[in-house]
C-alpha cells in the first residue's frame, strides 16, 4: 500500500499533482475532512480493499480543522499505517503572479492582498512542510517537468532528489532573472559576437564553445565557479533549500553565457545527489528583436 498526502501552498500545483497521480493509477481524494482521515485509511488498509495506491489532497481550505491534522497523522502511525507527505511549494513572487494571471482569490486573502494571504498560509502550513518526505518547488517547473519528477518518485520508485538545481543562461540587456539565487557575469570573457563566422551561432555550437574555451581565463573561471558551487550545495541542503537557480549572464545571452552554462551543467550532473536542469532563457531573443 502506498498512501500519499499531497499538500502545499495554494497555487503551487497541488491540484495538478493530484491529476498526474490519478493518471498514474492512484486513487485520489481531494480535501477530505480531516476528521475522516482515520476512517478512510482504515478502509483503504483493510484486507478487503483492492486499492493499492492512494493520494489524499489536503490544503488550507480545511480551515481550523487543519490543526487536527497532527493528531490524525499520529493515529495513522500508531495504527501502523504508513504514509508519505508530498509538499508543493513556490516562491511568494511566483504565487502572486499566478493568482494575478488566473484572477483567482487566495483562500486566506478575503478582502486583503494576495501577498498577505500567502504569508499567513505559509505560516500555518510550516508544520506540514517540516514533516514532508518530498518537497518540490514548482517556481520554475513546467507541468511536464513536474510530471517527470512525480513519475520518478511515485511510479518508478527512484530516490528523490530533494534539491533541484537550475543552470540558467541569460542576457543582461534583457534583465537579470528574478528567481536567481546566484548570478555570475561572464561579460569579461572574449566575445564571439565580433567574429562574423560565429555571430549567428550560439553557445550550443561547437565552434562557439571552442572559441570561448580557447582562453585560459575561461578555464580558470569555470574551475573556480565549480569549486565554489560544490562548496555551497551541501550547505544549502543543510539549510533546507530545495530549489537553487544559478544564472550565468553575458550581454545577449547567446554565446558566452550559454557556453559556460553548458559546461557547468555537464559537471554538476555527474553528481547523483541532486537533480540538475538546464535553461537558456535568451538564446534566441537577438534573432527575434532584429526580425522586428
Amino acid at each position: 500500500m502506498r498512501f500519499v498526502i499531497v499538500t502545499g501552498m495554494s497555487g503551487a500545483g497541488r491540484s495538478t499533482a493530484l491529476r498526474i497521480l490519478e493518471d498514474a493509477g492512484y486513487f485520489c481524494v481531494d480535501n477530505l475532512p480531516i476528521s475522516l482521515i482515520g476512517k478512510f485509511s482504515e478502509l483503504i488498509y483493510s484486507g478487503t480493499s483492492e486499492i493499492s495506491k492512494v493520494a489524499l489532497g489536503i490544503d488550507i481550505r480545511s480551515g481550523r480543522t487543519l490543526d487536527e491534522l497532527t493528531a490524525a497523522l499520529e493515529e495513522l502511525t500508531v495504527a501502523g499505517r504508513s504514509y508519505e507527505i508530498l509538499f508543493l511549494d513556490a516562491s511568494d513572487e511566483v504565487l502572486v503572479k499566478r493568482y494575478k494571471e488566473t484572477r483567482r482569490s487566495h483562500p486566506l486573502a478575503q478582502e486583503g492582498r494576495v501577498a498577505e494571504g500567502i504569508t499567513e498560509e505559509r505560516g500555518r502550513l510550516e508544520f506540514l512542510k517540516k514533516q514532508a518526505d518530498y518537497i518540490i518547488d514548482t517556481s520554475s517547473l513546467l507541468t511536464r517537468e513536474l510530471k517527470q519528477e512525480l513519475d520518478k518518485i511515485f511510479v518508478q520508485n527512484k530516490d528523490f532528489k530533494n534539491l533541484v538545481i537550475t543552470v540558467l543562461s541569460f542576457g543582461f540587456k534583457y534583465g537579470i532573472p528574478t528567481d536567481s539565487d546566484l548570478v555570475f557575469d561572464v561579460r569579461f570573457l572574449p566575445n564571439p559576437y565580433y567574429n562574423e563566422d560565429l555571430r549567428k551561432l550560439t553557445g550550443n555550437d561547437r565552434a562557439v564553445q571552442d572559441f570561448v574555451m580557447g582562453f585560459e581565463v575561461s578555464h580558470r573561471f569555470l574551475d573556480k565557479l565549480i569549486d565554489m558551487i560544490q562548496f555551497l550545495i551541501p550547505n544549502y541542503v543543510l539549510e533546507g533549500k530545495n530549489q537553487l537557480v544559478i544564472s550565468i549572464g553575458c550581454t545577449g545571452g547567446k554565446h558566452r553565457s550559454v557556453t559556460l552554462a553548458n559546461m557547468l551543467y555537464e559537471r554538476l550532473r555527474e553528481n547523483t545527489d541532486y537533480a540538475v536542469r538546464m535553461e537558456h532563457r535568451d538564446i534566441a531573443k537577438d534573432n527575434v528583436v532584429k526580425a522586428h
